[in-house]
């Protein structure tokens, strides 16, 4: 099985996603956003820009 996006409403009502394993941990968690769409628009981005990103490692 592959990840998945969650998508949930925190305490305030905004909009966060966790980006969950196969194994059910919580490998990326997003900002909170005020709308459902700005969310969606959150994952959307992930998928596009996560595949190809460099590492910068700042060690």
């Amino acid at each position: 099985m592959a990840g998945k996006f969650v998508l949930k409403t925190d305490a305030q009502g905004k909009y966060r996603f966790n980006l969950v394993a196969a194994n059910g941990q919580i490998i990326a968690q997003s900002q909170a956003y005020k709308e459902k769409d700005s969310a969606l628009g959150g994952i959307a981005s992930v998928r596009t820009n996560a595949a190809d990103a460099e590492i910068d490692d700042q060690t």
